[in-house]
């Protein structure tokens, strides 16, 4: 018989990675792997633009992206609530006041990933 681990609430599930592709990548696998087609599929497309802008903009602001959906996803409790407000704001109709409470929460919880992940 097995069990699921049991992993201590408001604790991260991994460290925070670097945000260097490999490090971003390798997270990703342990904390939300079905979005790794994802994640490569967008870095295509970002060394593509990248190189055809001679820019290394996109490729910062793609680090950025997954390095703050991995920052959510370290934290179970926080992935759930996230999960849920995109739930909501996807099912409900944008008139409905509800619908703005789930976007608030959608943007308010990146935006404290994104400070975390950047120390701002």
């Amino acid at each position: 018989m097995t069990t699921q681990p049991v992993h201590p609430e408001g604790e991260a599930l991994i460290p925070r990675p670097d945000r260097t592709f490999p490090a971003l990548r390798a997270a990703l696998a342990r904390v939300a792997p079905s979005r790794l087609p994802e994640m490569t599929t967008e870095r295509d497309t970002v060394f593509t633009m990248a190189t055809r802008t001679n820019s290394f903009g996109p490729i910062a602001m793609y680090q950025l992206k997954w390095a703050t959906i991995i920052e959510v996803e370290r934290f179970p409790d926080i992935a759930r609530r996230l999960h849920a407000a995109e739930d909501a704001a996807q099912s409900l109709d944008h008139g409905d006041a509800a619908w703005r409470t789930a976007m608030d929460e959608i943007r308010a919880i990146m935006d404290a990933a994104r400070a975390r992940v950047t120390g701002g």
